[in-house]
């Protein structure tokens, strides 16, 4: 059976330089297996498979893959999903708003001038951070321990854990070898800046 398949580049508004997304668009029938062996043919961070929705008020219902396993919800995934749903022809039940179904439940996704935006679902997981996995998290960064401001966990699905760091400098100062964990890692620019953070996120998955 031929499907639909197209790539997405998520986060940018020129082609190759946002964070890549395979997305299929007609993925009824696959199996699990199936959805898993062609994430991990297609080598990006995430592979999603667009699918009639099971719940109602739901336009699409997506699963999303990494190159190891499913994720309940990620954000670059979600996104893309919606643009390809629409590129290729999906109509919303409400005007100016897609509503997604995945594991984390549903994510209303608002279509404006700009692009897409929606509100991350609630947390799955929040708090501090094990002292032993911070330790390490350090080290993969090529850090000290005392250097990590604060931490806490993040987890909507794909686990993150959040670090933050003293400064912007600090952060785009980082080398990080593999990574234990998913992490996202936030410094401060100083005041009057034309932005207020310097984030970068950290997989260890690849």
């Amino acid at each position: 059976m031929l499907r639909r398949f197209t790539q997405v580049d998520v986060f940018a508004s020129s082609a190759y330089l946002g964070n890549a997304l395979a997305v299929v668009l007609d993925a009824e029938g696959l199996g699990t297996e199936e959805m898993q062996r062609f994430a991990r043919w297609t080598n990006l961070a995430e592979t999603t498979f667009l699918l009639p929705p099971s719940t109602p008020g739901a336009d699409y219902r997506a699963r999303i893959f990494t190159t190891e396993g499913e994720l309940p919800f990620a954000g670059h995934p979600t996104l893309g999903s919606c643009h390809a749903w629409l590129e290729a022809g999906g109509k919303p039940h409400t005007d100016g708003v897609v509503v997604q179904e995945c594991q984390a439940g549903l994510v209303p996704l608002r279509v404006t001038d700009e692009g897409l935006a929606f509100q991350a679902p609630a947390l799955m997981r929040s708090g501090p951070v094990e002292e032993e996995l911070l330790a390490r998290i350090a080290a993969s960064l090529g850090i000290a321990r005392g250097d990590i401001v604060a931490a806490e966990w993040a987890d909507n699905g794909p686990g993150w854990v959040g670090v933050l760091l003293a400064d912007a400098e600090a952060v785009l100062a980082l080398r990080p070898g593999p990574v234990p964990h998913e992490v996202g890692v936030a410094g401060p620019y100083p005041a009057g800046s034309p932005c207020a953070f310097e984030v970068r996120a950290f997989s260890s998955t690849g």
